[in-house]
């Protein structure tokens, strides 16, 4: 979803309107706060009884709601806010730097051969940035695998063990319950899938992104 988003994002932002070099700033100082900071401010935010969030649901009729301190929404409550985070930091730069380099006789031709917007940006912005997705898709899963800061300041893997996402079960089994082996296997384990996935999306990749130079 943080791909999808930063996608779109930087096709908005990289329309050249009045004001797009404030908004980019500003879409960028959340990746920018350390995740120690934004896990104790979002903590706050969604505190059940005294957080402003659920402050101004209760003010417009609506329940409270446990965001971190019920099993069913704590894990969708630390997506979120990760997804809030990731939306406009490095993935939204790198779409933007691809989307600068697209010629725009591209968009010229497409124009004249009667495509639209949705059409131009599905037939030739896509196309020409694939290599650009693809190594945010590869960060991006690699990111998703590695989460620890933000479950260990956030709900410390609870409640329960709702959000007890692998970095920290890593970390507990290996410096809280000091099972080194164990915390060896499953470091080793993550190393492994994460390998597994870099190669499958590698090799599948041929598929679908398009290289400038293969063009020629």
């Amino acid at each position: 979803m943080s791909l999808s988003g930063s996608l779109i994002l930087a096709i908005l932002l990289n329309q050249g309107l009045r004001g797009t070099a404030v908004a980019r700033t500003l879409f960028f100082l959340p990746h920018l706060t350390p995740v120690v900071a934004m896990a104790i401010l979002w903590k706050w935010l969604l505190h059940t009884d005294v957080g402003p969030i659920n402050y101004l649901l209760t003010n417009i009729g609506f329940p409270r709601i446990p965001w971190l301190s019920s099993e069913k929404w704590a894990l969708s409550s630390l997506s979120l806010i990760a997804i809030w985070a990731a939306i406009g930091g490095n993935e939204m730069l790198i779409f933007l730097a691809a989307l600068q380099g697209v010629p725009k006789e591209q968009y010229e031709a497409a124009e004249l051969d009667g495509a639209g917007r949705v059409a131009r940006v599905v037939h030739v912005t896509i196309p020409m940035i694939s290599p650009s997705i693809l190594f945010n898709l590869v960060l991006g899963i690699i990111g998703a695998l590695r989460v620890f800061a933000l479950a260990y300041v956030g709900t410390n893997g609870g409640p329960g063990w709702s959000t007890t996402v692998y970095g920290l079960r890593l970390y507990q089994e290996a410096f809280r319950y000091f099972r080194m082996g164990y915390g060896c296997t499953l470091a080793w384990l993550l190393a492994v899938v994460l390998f597994a996935f870099t190669y499958l999306q590698m090799r599948f990749s041929t598929r679908w992104v398009y290289y400038a130079s293969e063009g020629i």
